[in-house]
């Protein structure tokens, strides 16, 4: 059983302190992460055109950042074996003369080392990373990333999408957030008459399967299937390319899974927290035809996520503003305000009747986030993904998607993930989009030309999509 919360000290910022040994021990472990985490191989399109860019880095002719795809909590170790491990490698191939050792400062989430754990922070810390905090505006996250970004002794990654997705083939929505990066870059140099062009690249990341793993699929949905009530089914032969009928059963499995999670969750919802969603006796049987189904699946899931986060929201007596994604984030930043305490520097001096209340709204924050944790889970499920193309990597990134579901409605961490089988990583470097061109534009309208760069950048990443 997880201890129970108590209230903290306020969130303290994570400066990055780069330590050049820090890089070079992670190098050293880096083949072992990413055999631990089931990548065998990382295979990098567009190469060259990184090292022209980090050598014109290293000639003073730019700054840029690197955006990239986020559909993967291994993407950072894919991004580090194209920065570390082959960005050198053609730089030399080239007689290019690049930074050395190449490196990148990144943006990360501020929540990561709260459940990740003190070291992660100190080893993100020494790479030189940046955190933010993602539901509020974080001025010295902000000042820091702006501040690495114009005068860094490296380039600056970030994911634009905020958080992972868990689809290979859908791009998440674009935050402003690294447009304004871009715009905030162009004037601090021009403050400073420098005249680095200023460039955002879009980097993405895709997962693939070696052999499609059938098996480890089917052993993975009968413990799903078992998990939920339901009786599993017997396992059956799976040898890749699937017949038609076995495609046509797995994908009706995955529906009756996934519309027996909608139906424990809607229960709950509307019986103990009084939710306007339909009971068990309400709800239809799913169509046979699946693509009724999936709209079904698709509308009954919207209402589960907005009766979910109402629930979270009643707690902190927020109104629901935004989209799901931005409804998380508020609520995220609401329970760290009554656990991480601003208003009480100095916890050890309450006496004890004020620390047990300190510790009771900090335990209570801390359940309520259970619900928002469920949704930001769930948003990035759709009713269509392995209909419209049934793949064994379309498949399993679902099917693991509700798998941290029910991990999550257990009271489980997510992490690891099951290994299904060892995967490939493609890594692309796209073209770059120019910042320092857009800047007449953005003088004449901040919002416009920011609305219009990250437009940009989400047409350029899902271009570069398989």
């Amino acid at each position: 059983m997880s201890q129970p919360v108590r209230a903290q000290p306020p969130l303290r910022f994570i400066p990055p302190n780069y330590t050049p040994i820090v890089r070079s021990a992670t190098r050293l472990l880096l083949p072992y992460l990413r055999w631990h985490y089931g990548i065998g191989k990382v295979e990098v399109e567009g190469i060259d055109r990184l090292a022209d860019l980090y050598a014109d880095f290293a000639a003073n002719k730019t700054r840029f950042l690197l955006a990239f795809r986020h559909s993967n909590p291994n993407d950072p170790l894919c991004m580090a074996t194209l920065v570390w491990n082959r960005l050198p490698r053609a730089a030399r191939a080239r007689g290019l003369k690049i930074t050395q050792p190449p490196h990148s400062h990144f943006i990360y989430d501020r929540g990561i080392p709260l459940w990740a754990g003190k070291l992660v922070g100190w080893t993100y810390a020494h790479l030189g990373g940046t955190p933010i905090r993602r539901g509020k505006a974080d001025l010295a996250g902000l000042k820091s990333a702006r501040q690495l970004f114009a005068n860094g002794s490296f380039p600056i990654g970030a994911a634009p999408e905020g958080a992972t997705n868990g689809h290979n083939c859908i791009v998440g929505a674009i935050e402003p957030g690294i447009a304004q990066f871009g715009f905030w870059c162009v004037e601090d140099l021009q403050k400073s008459d420098r005249s680095e062009d200023v460039l955002i690249v879009p980097i993405g990341i895709q997962y693939f399967y070696d052999t499609p793993p059938w098996n480890a699929i089917d052993r993975l949905l009968r413990e799903l299937e078992t998990a939920t009530g339901l009786e599993a089914e017997p396992a059956i032969a799976t040898a890749d390319p699937l017949t038609p009928d076995q495609e046509m059963r797995l994908y009706q499995r995955l529906l009756r899974l996934g519309g027996q999670l909608l139906t424990q969750l809607e229960q709950f919802y509307s019986k103990f927290y009084h939710q306007p969603l339909p009971t068990p006796a309400q709800t239809a049987p799913l169509d046979a035809n699946l693509d009724v189904a999936n709209a079904q699946i698709a509308d009954r899931l919207s209402a589960l996520m907005n009766a979910a986060l109402t629930v979270s929201e009643i707690t902190f007596n927020l109104p629901p503003k935004g989209s799901f994604t931005d409804r998380c984030r508020r609520l995220e930043q609401a329970a760290w305000d009554r656990i991480y305490r601003e208003d009480l520097p100095d916890l050890e001096t309450l006496s004890p009747i004020d620390r047990a209340l300190a510790d009771r709204v900090a335990q209570e924050a801390e359940e309520s986030l259970w619900h928002m944790r469920i949704v930001e889970t769930l948003v990035s499920v759709t009713g269509h993904y392995v209909r419209e193309k049934f793949t064994a990597d379309r498949f399993a990134e679902t099917l693991l998607l509700l798998w941290d579901v029910s991990r999550r409605i257990q009271g489980q961490f997510p992490f690891p993930r099951p290994k299904l089988a060892c995967q490939t990583a493609i890594v692309t470097v796209g073209e770059p989009l120019s910042v320092s061109d857009r800047h007449s534009a953005y003088k004449a309208n901040r919002r416009q030309a920011v609305t219009d760069l990250t437009a940009d950048l989400q047409t350029a990443l899902e271009k570069l999509i398989r």
